[in-house]
């Protein structure tokens, strides 16, 4: 919410929120941002009236703000409905997926296409070191990158984040049973994978991990192109990576590896760039 907040503010909106506490580090962000916050849930805090209030995941149907925007007739949304909304409509979104490795792997990409022509919108669910901030409005119709989490939107949307990102691209990194408070079996876990799969169209793409077996099973039910990737040495089950990566000893706080590419190595080296770092 913090994220969404500042990228906001960014777009030109004046932008409010309310929250129990303010604490660091997104307290401070919050306000170096220009966001203007109010400590605890009231409904005076819609006065002057907004044009949309978003309401975070959080905040129970009994919640004191959110009732009377909701029951005043204020315009309102989930997070991902907003971002949808006001982001996403118009664009090819990269959704970066998986229950472990979502944020470095957010970041990793984001500085990938940052380095390109078109630089990315982008948010995150962390702090990249290579981003003063965990957002970016990219250029007017260029790609937008987004951490794509399973858990669910609002609790008048109880559906998982991803369903309302729009996904050109995703990247599936890894599927463990997880947030069983809202995911009780593994089937019904595996159930929200299928659900973004689902929503990739024909033209687009589908980079999956071939080491973990979940994950091969959801790729096998997508409708567009699927790219493997995997580390040399996993147990990638029937599946021949396109992707391979042969980590070499550490070096240091940097991972470095030989990348190939359909059994060739891909050119260029890959034991110094920042992109191997974990």
């Amino acid at each position: 919410m913090g994220a969404l907040a500042g990228l906001l503010r960014k777009a030109g909106y004046r932008v409010t929120g309310s929250d129990v506490a303010f604490y660091p580090p997104m307290g401070e962000k919050l306000a170096e941002w220009g966001v203007e916050t109010m400590r605890g849930y009231d409904p005076s805090h819609l006065t002057p009236r907004p044009d949309l209030v978003v309401v975070g995941n959080v905040a129970r149907r009994d919640n004191p703000e959110a009732r009377a925007a909701i029951d005043g007739g204020i315009p309102y949304q989930s997070l991902p409905g907003a971002l949808e909304e006001l982001f996403l409509s118009q664009r090819q979104n990269f959704v970066i997926a998986g229950t472990h490795g979502k944020t470095t792997t957010t970041a990793l990409v984001t500085y990938l296409l940052a380095a390109g022509e078109r630089p990315p919108g982008y948010l995150l669910g962390g702090v990249a070191r290579d981003f003063s901030e965990s957002f970016g409005l990219g250029v007017p119709g260029g790609p937008f990158v987004i951490e794509g989490d399973e858990y669910d939107s609002a609790f008048f949307e109880k559906q998982p984040k991803f369903f309302r990102y729009r996904p050109y691209a995703s990247i599936l990194t890894s599927i463990e049973h997880d947030h069983i408070d809202i995911y009780p079996t593994p089937e019904s876990y595996l159930a929200a994978f299928v659900g973004l799969v689902e929503r990739i169209p024909n033209d687009g793409l589908l980079v999956a991990y071939a080491g973990d077996a979940a994950v091969r099973q959801i790729a096998a039910q997508a409708r567009c192109r699927v790219s493997f990737y995997a580390l040399d040495g996993d147990d990638t089950g029937d599946v021949t990576p396109t992707w391979l990566g042969a980590p070499a000893p550490a070096e240091g706080a940097l991972q470095p590896f030989d990348l190939f590419y359909g059994g060739s190595a891909s050119g260029g080296s890959t034991r110094r760039s920042r992109g191997c770092t974990t």
